[in-house]
């Protein structure tokens, strides 16, 4: 078990979308945190107080998480001695990166030295099987975006909150470091190997009760050239009896792709649904969540507007406004 409370470390992420581990984390789990540690240069801020390593020691902090998720998910030289001196004043580390903090020679050796824990939430820990596509009892919802870090992990988590506060049976299910951290679970979908990574969704979300939902938190973007496999695997192990669309309305390109437009909430419906229909036939798209979270108000109201009446399904921003059209829709199913 990862040991609470957090100091999280932010590093040196040149924007704020590059620490969503660590925005998730304070979002979700306030009280697991006790400040955060920025290097300087770093452009992200979890309105946290700014501690020293020995300062949030003595503040109760256990563990220091890396917060920041970083393209190809890269320890940096940089990172090594804020990292060690924290196994040093006695923290345990976690991460959630493609570079594993147990496979670098010197953090590994210092933990044995200190005896500190190294927890990496990016190791498969099952033998997934290959998906079967075989139907399973109970229900499944997952949210699919038009891009990467568009809200997809925002949306399911209020999505749980809210059918469970309906009296709905669901169950949030984790498939990325972040939600891993938050949850305590769940199958680090982009670590698994390409012919399982299907069958993982399938052993995540297993038989249930006809009336419990799983909702499932997403990945990536059928259009984005970079991460499309893990959509697509969420898409047809998960099997879902809905889909939500996921999007952000500010962004210029396709995260990190600067020669990529993203494409239109309509386009997203008419790819996802026929993907998703492969697996279920039944599968319906029954609302779409907006990250407004760069617009006020009133821009954001105007927005929800205009594309709930393009579209003609609700439009909610789940973390803004909370999912109650979305659950609403879901209960008709």
């Amino acid at each position: 078990m990862i040991e609470t409370p957090y100091l999280l470390f932010l590093g040196d992420a040149p924007d704020p979308l590059a620490a969503k581990v660590a925005q998730g984390i304070k979002d979700w789990r306030p009280d697991n945190c006790v400040g955060q540690f920025r290097m300087d240069g770093c452009k992200a801020d979890m309105k946290l107080p700014d501690m020293t390593l020995a300062e949030a020691k003595e503040a109760g902090a256990k563990t220091l998480v890396i917060g920041v998720a970083n393209r190809g998910g890269k320890i940096s030289a940089a990172w090594k001695e804020v990292l060690l001196e924290a196994l040093d004043l006695g923290y345990d580390l976690a991460a959630g990166l493609h570079t594993l903090l147990r496979n670098e020679r010197d953090l590994a050796e210092k933990a044995r030295e200190t005896g500190r824990a190294l927890h990496d939430v990016r190791i498969p820990e099952v033998e997934y099987p290959i998906a079967n596509g075989e139907k399973r009892r109970g229900k499944r919802v997952l949210a699919v975006g038009t891009d990467c870090s568009v809200g997809k992990m925002y949306t399911a988590l209020a999505l749980d909150r809210d059918m469970k506060a309906a009296g709905m049976k669901s169950s949030f299910r984790a498939t990325g470091q972040t939600g891993i951290l938050i949850t305590g679970e769940g199958v680090p979908l982009d670590a698994v190997v390409a012919d399982f990574m299907a069958g993982s969704i399938e052993w995540l979300t297993p038989d249930n009760d006809d009336d419990h939902w799983d909702v499932i938190e997403g990945q990536g973007s059928l259009f984005h050239v970079s991460y499309s496999g893990v959509t697509l695997a969420l898409v047809h192990g998960g099997q879902p009896d809905a889909l939500i669309l996921c999007h952000e309305p500010t962004r210029t390109h396709m995260r990190g792709l600067p020669g990529y437009a993203l494409p239109s909430l309509e386009a997203l419906r008419d790819t996802a649904l026929e993907l998703a229909r492969v697996a279920n036939p039944n599968c319906q798209v029954i609302g779409i969540a907006v990250n407004t979270a760069g617009l006020d108000d009133s821009e954001a109201e105007a927005y929800l507007h205009q594309v709930q009446d393009r579209m003609g399904l609700p439009a909610v921003d789940p973390y803004r406004h909370g999912t109650q059209p979305l659950v609403e829709a879901l209960q008709k199913l």
